[in-house]
Order: C-alpha cells, then structure tokens, then sequence
C-alpha cells in the first residue's frame, strides 16, 4: 500500500529500540514542559516584574538554558531527567554554534513544529542533529 520507509532513525544508522535510538515525541514533549517549567520558576523567582513580564522573562531564560546546556552537556536539565540527549548524526557531541543555532530556532517555535519522517523538528534538521534516548 505505500513506500516502506523503515523505523525512524534507519537512514542514520541508528538501533530501532533501547539506548542510541531516536527519543519517542512523548518523552520529548516531556522534556519540553519540564524545562519550560524550571525556567518559569527562574523567571518568577529572579527576573520578572510581574505576571505580564513572566512570559518574556521564561522565554530569555529557556532560550540561555538550551544554549548553555546543549551546547555544553548535550542536554537540558529536562532531556538529562527523562534519560535523552541531543547528539550530532555523526553520534558526537553537537557544536556549541550548531547547538545555539538549533536552540533559537526551537524557541521561535515553528521550525520545531515541522517534522520529517524521522520525526525530527526543522531545527534539528538544519543543525544535522537528532536527539537520541540515552
């Protein structure tokens, strides 16, 4: 009835199941609440003015944490909890620049709102990376 385009991750080389394969989008989504959520107590906490400020305020603060974390740990504290990481296709560690770029895409949201059939968001196709479970 239609093409055969195997398990999300194949073309990469990447295991169908278990450690190294591509993070199911419910343990992705998870991981995105849980950092925005982190970062909303930062933001309330140290930053905001007031309720209007809050959101403003939570996306600064989701955007630094992704940079800062990806670009340097390979995860965000949420991905690091729920047992996934951001890696290069290579399987390497990804570039602190890659890892900036993909990180300001994810926070305008739209690229990371268009998948492929690996279900890999825009920014992570533009920034060659795929986040993996751990």
């Amino acid at each position: 009835m239609g093409v055969d385009f195997g398990y999300r991750g194949e073309r990469f080389g990447l295991p169908e199941h278990g450690p190294g394969s591509v993070a199911p989008v419910g343990r992705r989504i998870a991981a995105l609440c849980l950092d925005w959520a982190l970062c909303a107590l930062i933001a309330y906490g140290l930053l905001a003015d007031g309720p209007s400020s809050l959101g403003n305020w939570t996306l600064l603060v989701f955007t630094l944490t992704g940079i800062l974390t990806v670009g340097t740990l390979g995860s965000t504290p949420g991905k690091r909890l729920l047992g996934l990481r951001v890696v290069h296709l290579s399987g390497q560690r990804l570039s602190f620049p890659r890892a900036a770029v993909r990180t300001v895409l994810l926070a305008l949201a739209i690229p990371a709102l268009i998948w492929d059939r690996d279900t890999r968001g825009l920014h992570d196709r533009l920034t060659d990376a795929v986040q993996i479970r751990v």
